[in-house]
């Protein structure tokens, strides 16, 4: 049945149709891919062991100068099962496909085979908040696609000396196809001006000062950090195993201690926002005071209306943990102590600043039993729910005396956290590649 589905498409390519199967490939069918001098395999059906895979990866590799684009068809996704075993109804023709697709992605990988799509250009990062993760990611992201990466150090460039925004976004762009921006601690300031660069950019190629539009990634605002949420997202499906799981599954999103303040909104936001798009039960906890944006609580309202999920507020974090599939325990400082915060910066009031946080840390102070635990813990769906962080977490004993989680939790899962962390450059790539782009499910 897959051969006939693919005649149409073989005759379009011209190209010849290969039956193997699913644990063996013959000398016949290596010698066809050498023959042909293959550097592009569709697959139709599913089910190629590793070992079938890994020597079809190895013929195209043989024949792939970093000129030429091997694709990768992940098969069935969504609701569609593809094949269902007779036998064994839990085995799904698309498990099999995701499995497989992972499998020879981890090839290209490892055997160096190219998937850049630039042959020159820059990405130039700007990052006004300290970062590890988010940092390596963008020119991970770059690298893979083969931009070289810029960092745009506002302390040695004319900023200083009152160049405009308009004039900056312009100048690092004549050979730039990326601008990533992290511009996340004031609130009403870091979203907007990565939209006054866009408009820069774009006026700038419309003036035909530049040859062409940069994309601006978001790397992090004062409203979103979408780069981390998608990563999140991705280490769930992978989770759960298929995107179509994440319906009905709850998360509980929840404000934990920290001795630090003036953390960002942007994950607790992101999560809410995204999560809510999936079907997803998502809990939003905190104790009184901490709000996040009301503009946030209502698109994650609507999302969740129209996914079939649900989205509630709590002030217990024990009732947000109750049942729970997915924890992301995380501190954030409250919405209305960041916006005073971003005033009295734009003021210059150094005393007010100390004021506001020596009140923000004993307010902190009175809810440290909000504390991802292993008593909490035990109280997820069948005491195993995933542990999401963004990282670094504050670690009781390791990193602080008291923290939002503790060490035993953490040590736990730290593999798991990795794994989640390691989605990110790809998240970055896929941005990239899918705004330069015009048809990519035809490269």
């Amino acid at each position: 049945a897959d051969a006939l589905i693919a005649g149409p498409l073989a005759a379009k390519l011209n190209s010849p149709i290969l039956i193997t199967p699913t644990d063996k490939l013959s000398e016949y069918h290596e010698d066809n891919l050498t023959q042909k001098s293959a550097n592009v395999i569709y697959q139709i059906g599913g089910a190629l062991s590793d070992d079938v895979l890994s020597k079809i990866a190895y013929k195209l590799s043989m024949h792939n100068s970093g000129d030429k684009t091997v694709v990768i068809d992940p098969g069935h996704g969504g609701a569609d099962p593809g094949a269902v075993n007779k036998v064994d109804q839990s085995i799904k023709e698309k498990d099999y496909t995701l499995d497989t697709s992972l499998a020879a992605a981890e090839y290209l990988r490892k055997n160096n085979i190219s998937s850049r799509i630039f042959d020159s250009g820059l990405g130039i990062s700007l990052f006004r908040d300290n970062s590890t993760r988010t940092r390596f990611s963008f020119a991970s992201a770059c690298n893979l696609l083969g931009l070289e990466v810029q960092d745009l150090d506002e302390g040695k460039s004319q900023i200083a000396h009152g160049e405009t925004v308009r004039e900056t976004a312009n100048m690092i762009s004549f050979m730039a196809d990326i601008i990533g921006i992290r511009d996340d601690m004031y609130i009403g300031k870091g979203n907007t001006y990565m939209r006054e660069v866009s408009e820069a950019v774009r006026e700038g190629y419309e003036d035909e000062c530049l040859e062409q539009v940069p994309t601006l990634v978001n790397l992090q605002c004062d409203i979103d950090h979408p780069t981390q949420v998608m990563a999140d997202t991705l280490h769930l499906i992978n989770e759960f195993g298929g995107i179509e799981n994440l319906k009905g599954k709850k998360v509980a999103m929840t404000w934990a201690y920290s001795p630090s303040y003036g953390k960002p909104l942007s994950v607790p936001q992101g999560v809410i926002g995204l999560l809510t798009r999936f079907g997803m039960d998502v809990v939003l906890a905190h104790p009184e005071g901490y709000e996040v944006m009301g503009e946030v609580e209502e698109i994650a309202m609507k999302n969740a209306k129209e996914s079939g999920g649900s989205f509630t507020k709590t002030n217990s974090m024990a009732e947000a943990f109750k049942d729970a599939d997915v924890v992301y325990p995380k501190s954030w400082a409250p919405f209305s102590a960041m916006e005073k915060r971003t005033d009295l910066y734009a003021k210059g009031d150094s005393e007010g600043i100390k004021s506001l946080e020596k009140e923000l840390l004993a307010q902190n102070a009175n809810y440290k039993d909000w504390e991802c635990t292993e008593e909490l813990m035990k109280t997820t769906k069948d005491g195993k729910a995933i542990y999401l962080h963004c990282l670094p977490a504050d670690i009781t004993g390791v990193s602080c005396e008291e923290g939002e989680v503790e060490a035993t939790v953490f040590d736990r899962y730290r593999t798991s956290l990795y794994k989640e962390a390691s989605f990110k450059p790809y998240v970055i790539a896929a941005m990239i590649f899918l705004s330069k782009i015009k048809n990519p499910q035809e490269t």
